[in-house]
């Protein structure tokens, strides 16, 4: 029989126990643990109750104690190829706000770019023995092989396995939708600055696609080289010094049109009343004040929250066979571009 709750008059002298939390809730031991491990199991009235207490006392759960009750670690890992590249803070965000109901932690690891380097970052996370993988990196065709664990993949990748989840944006959707708003302002004469990455690759071929079906040839650089803000003022300067004439630049995401806008300014000129300049992601970058960049939004936060209940059905085991779904982007038009001067 349940005691009933009790007042915490005063703090405890000590560190609360599980003990604690069940006597203050009016509830057992067994029930608040279920709370922790499995909430949806449990009335929202006993829910609340033990949460109620949990904060009042403080109460902090041993999660080596959950591991040895449940076998399970309640964490997951996260490789992404580059911190520099803040598109993955909307994905995180995303992926917590799912995992952290269901009692989950998420640990990030870095690989940076490279087969090995991406492949020694999932080895380290499988070494802590996480419930789960999200590989937000360029996996390459064997890096997972033999992973165990439930695995999705977040976003476009190169040699995505054949046995995970994959959760994206439609890059190639956003990439026409990109072709179209630099085309209804007027523009023909228009650069595009890519990347290597299957993300890069998809959205290339969507603007490239959408771009000639209205007869007008993009001029596209940087399709075998990197991402980031470095790559991006490289091959942006070799696009306005070779073709001094374009109007507009669509970048492959927020952080390679930072490079462009550092290659626009080096030449004397300024966006959008010389050269309009567009990026990918939606990122912080593309909101904020100083930039106001127009940025198609590829709603990460949507794709994390997509990964995340993906890979808690593999967990539970109720999926059978990969699933492959797409998240519709959105344009945001800010005040960085604008009609060509005529």
């Amino acid at each position: 029989m349940e005691a009933g709750p009790m007042s915490a008059s005063k703090p405890l002298a000590r560190r609360p126990t599980i003990y604690d939390v069940a006597k203050l809730a009016g509830v057992s031991p067994s029930l608040v643990s279920l709370v922790l491990q499995n909430p949806g199991k449990v009335s929202d009235k006993r829910r609340d109750a033990v949460r109620t207490a949990i904060t009042e006392l403080g109460y902090r759960p041993s999660r080596a104690a959950t591991t040895l009750a449940s076998s399970r670690t309640k964490s997951i890992g996260l490789v992404i190829d580059d911190y520099r590249n803040v598109w993955f803070v909307d994905l995180l965000r995303g992926l917590e706000s799912v995992l952290a109901e269901h009692g989950y932690q998420v640990t990030l690891a870095d690989s940076r770019p490279g087969e090995n380097r991406i492949k020694e970052a999932a080895d380290g996370l499988l070494a802590m023995h996480v419930d789960g993988l999200v590989i937000a990196a360029e996996p390459g065709a064997t890096v997972l092989s033999g992973t165990e664990v439930p695995t999705v993949v977040a976003g476009w990748r190169n040699g995505v396995p054949d046995d995970a989840d994959l959760i994206t944006n439609d890059d190639d959707g956003g990439g026409a939708m990109a072709a179209v708003h630099l085309l209804d302002l007027g523009h023909r004469r228009i650069g595009h600055l890519s990347g290597s990455g299957g993300a890069a690759a998809h959205r290339r071929a969507g603007f490239d696609a959408r771009l000639r079906q209205s007869g007008v040839k993009p001029l596209i650089v940087g399709e075998e080289g990197g991402t980031t803000e470095e790559d991006g003022y490289a091959s942006a300067c070799w696009l306005l010094d070779h073709h001094p004439d374009i109007t507009a630049i669509f970048a492959a995401n927020d952080t390679m049109a930072l490079g462009a806008f550092g290659a626009i300014k080096a030449r004397g000129l300024v966006a959008p009343s010389d050269i309009s300049v567009m990026g990918y992601d939606n990122s912080a970058l593309a909101k904020s004040r100083y930039l106001e960049l127009t940025s198609v939004d590829n709603r990460s936060d949507v794709v994390g929250m997509g990964v995340a209940q993906s890979l808690l059905a593999r967990i539970q085991g109720s999926t059978v066979g990969a699933q492959r779904k797409l998240i519709q982007p959105a344009l945001v038009v800010r005040r960085t571009t604008a009609a060509p001067r005529s």
